[in-house]
């Protein structure tokens, strides 16, 4: 089972003997992989490949005996166990320095051919400073092979379809889904547009009804105050009559009370024309705000959304013309209250004056709430507004929540695509395990048969220089015994020679097989030229006798095991002279040729 533990693109300065490149979109990916061998549990996997170059493929496998050679070589002081985490926190500084000009750390790639993709390479976690560049880590890469590398452009080929199918499903599912929200508001909408109808058309209903009420109790409440007029000015005339029947018998008396009641009647005609003034005024304001009326109801026809705004406005409307019916019925009831009075009292007019101001505070108050009425227009339309910008903000946090979902499902699909890239790699290290196991289990028996062999060479090596020793001393020694004998054969004596005690030493410690009993013969040249007796040489210090003609010439056999590289001096030729190069000769085998001598060839014994 592998865990990725870092998968990222990083900036490589791949460098050879020749030149140097940089690549920026080199990924690295470092994962765990957990080992089949119970003693090691883990390795340690690092990759390192190219989206744009898919033959560029470096692979690491790091087991613990691995790192602990690692670690050794390269005097690193943390464990197999944190050396991941501190290799990822290395990468980190690389990837957070490599967009800077001058990067305090860097990664370099280091090969030796000027094809990076074909030979090992050393990937190298430097730090640089201006006295030094300074090396932390160095790991071996192995450039993958045809098959290595088929093999991971045939996963990548793989992901990538795997990728394409799912995207296509997802696709349609989107489609499909998108299609169903489409249908579903468009049925929303036109139920709503039938209930946007309905409401139109009830309050167009409730308007008309409201204006012809109203326009009804204007002209009910002008014909009612025309009627107080006319009814008033009769009284007054029929007053006056009266008052002028009566004044004419009290003219000298009241002469003073006429000019006063003149006075009073010029200030009432002064205001009756006032006011008519006052009424024309208000006539046509009325009429204007009529039309004012008429433009917002033409705006709130435009106002489609707003519902329930509209209900409320509609139930204040309500409340507010139930107001005014009750006001109304308080002003019949004042002017009912009124006309008694005039009826009664000359300051009746008065009374009619209060009421005229009265009905002119009413009239201020409509027009008060006529500028409410406005203001309340205003303040939909602004809603409106606002519920406008509402819904195109709404429009583009659903386009963002679209993109999000988007990205979330490629972040996604990456995800699959790279736990189906670990599990083949996972795979392959598994093979790649199984193999290594194999190929060590063969190396181990071979390196077995290989200590056996080399035990065995060590041994006879030892006993070949053994062996070496003895024959260098025998060789010694009879080339003294030649040289002795040449003057001795110059000065025509015969002189007898004893084998030395060391030769017999050295020859029972290198197991040659020293017989007591051995003799040694020479074969020495008289002055007179006759042939010498032989006699034998035993073992003690008893003189030598040279041989005959018909002995064989040289050291016996004896005092060799195996070997015959002992040289001795050789038979005499016809004219009775020796011969200038003797040979140590065997019975029933051919002379052997030494080193020591010139003109023949040694040879080392068959063991």
């Amino acid at each position: 089972m592998a865990d990725e533990l870092f998968c990222k693109v990083v900036s490589v300065v791949i460098k050879c003997r020749d030149c140097e490149d940089r690549r920026t979109n080199v990924r690295l990916t470092v994962e765990t992989r957990s080992s089949t061998n119970p003693v090691h549990k883990k390795d340690l996997i690092v990759r390192l490949s190219d989206d744009k170059d898919p033959f560029f493929l470096y692979n690491l496998t790091l087991g613990e005996e691995d790192f602990q050679s690692l670690k050794n070589q390269q005097g690193l002081l943390v464990e197999f166990s944190a050396f991941p985490q501190r290799f990822i926190d290395l990468l980190e500084q690389c990837i957070l320095e490599q967009d800077k000009a001058v990067p305090r750390f860097l990664l370099q790639l280091l090969t030796s051919s000027s094809v990076p993709d074909c030979a090992p390479a050393n990937l190298n976690i430097i730090e640089t400073n201006p006295f030094k560049h300074l090396t932390h880590l160095s790991l071996k890469l192995l450039a993958g092979n045809d098959s290595d590398v088929k093999k991971y452009l045939a996963t990548c080929i793989q992901n990538l379809k795997l990728e394409n199918s799912s995207l296509k499903e997802k696709l349609q599912q989107t489609q499909e889904d998108l299609s169903k929200r489409l249908c579903v508001t468009q049925q929303a909408l036109s139920e709503k547009c039938k209930e946007l109808d309905k409401l139109r058309n009830e309050w167009t209903s409730q308007t008309s009804l409201l204006t012809s009420k109203h326009t009804q109790e204007i002209t009910a409440e002008r014909e009612k105050a025309l009627q107080i007029q006319t009814q008033c000015q009769f009284q007054y005339e029929h007053q006056k009559k009266e008052l002028e029947a009566s004044s004419s018998k009290t003219i000298q008396h009241l002469e003073s009370r006429v000019n006063e009641l003149e006075s009073i009647n010029k200030d009432l005609t002064e205001r009756k024309y006032k006011s008519e003034s006052c009424i024309r005024e208000l006539k046509s304001k009325l009429s204007g705000m009529e039309e004012e009326c008429h433009r917002t109801k033409q705006e709130v026809t435009s106002l489609r959304r707003e519902n329930a705004t509209l209900d409320s406005e509609c139930h204040e409307k309500e409340k507010l013309i139930n107001q005014f019916k009750t006001r109304t019925a308080v002003l019949e009831q004042e002017v009912k209250d009124k006309e008694q009075v005039v009826t009664r009292s000359v300051n009746a007019c008065e009374s009619v004056q209060e009421h005229k101001k009265k009905l002119e505070e009413s009239l201020e108050q409509k027009q008060l709430q006529t500028g409410k009425l406005e203001a309340t227009v205003k303040s939909l339309s602004e809603e409106l507004i606002k519920a406008n910008e509402i819904i195109k903000k709404l429009q583009t946090d659903m386009k963002k929540l679209i993109e999000k979902i988007k990205i979330k499902n490629a972040v996604t699909m990456q995800q699959e695509k790279l736990i189906g890239e670990k599990d083949h790699i996972l795979e392959k290290d598994r093979a790649e395990l199984s193999n290594l196991k194999h190929t060590l289990k063969i190396k181990e028996e071979e390196l077995v048969k290989l200590k056996e062999q080399l035990d065995n060479t060590m041994e006879k090596l030892e006993e070949g220089k053994q062996l070496l020793k003895t024959n260098e001393n025998v060789i010694s020694w009879l080339n003294k015994q030649l040289n002795e004998n040449k003057i001795a054969s110059l000065q025509g004596v015969q002189a007898l020679y004893e084998i030395p005690a060391s030769v017999k030493a050295v020859n029972g410690a290198s197991n040659l097989g020293v017989m007591q009993n051995s003799q040694v013969r020479f074969h020495l040249n008289s002055a007179s030229g006759s042939s010498p007796e032989p006699r034998h040489l035993p073992s003690t210090s008893t003189p030598i006798a040279p041989p005959t003609s018909s002995d064989p010439v040289g050291l016996d056999m004896k005092y060799l095991k195996k070997n015959s590289s002992v040289p001795t001096r050789g038979p005499k030729n016809g004219n009775g002279t020796s011969n200038s190069k003797p040979t140590l000769t065997k019975s029933g085998s051919s002379p052997i040729l030494s080193a020591y001598f010139p003109g023949q060839q040694p040879r080392l014994p068959a063991n």
